[in-house]
């Protein structure tokens, strides 16, 4: 059996609150097409760790870096979230 890591996110916007759940290839895969498209700094996203990936600690530390990673990006996107990002976060079934 593959076991897999998968993040649950908290997003705050305005008034609304949800979550989203997304496996750490898919932060990277938003993550490449962000640098590509859109100029974000390569070295935003907590990078990838390979020892110990499992450990509770270590999930624990992943989950709060990906919070801010995705912070960060909402900071940098103040107005409108690029399609990509706005997918992401599934703003299309919560924001209106």
């Amino acid at each position: 059996i593959a076991f897999f890591q998968v993040y649950i996110i908290q997003v705050s916007v305005g008034n609304h609150q949800w979550t989203v759940k997304h496996r750490y290839s898919d932060f990277h895969d938003l993550h490449e097409k962000l640098v590509s498209e859109k100029k974000i700094d390569k070295n935003l996203l907590p990078p990838k760790k390979i020892i110990g990936k499992n450990s509770k600690s270590l999930v624990e530390k992943r989950q709060k870096e990906l919070e801010i990673y995705l912070q960060t990006l909402l900071l940098k996107f103040p107005v409108t979230a690029p399609k990509v990002l706005s997918h992401f976060l599934h703003f299309h079934l919560y924001v209106s």
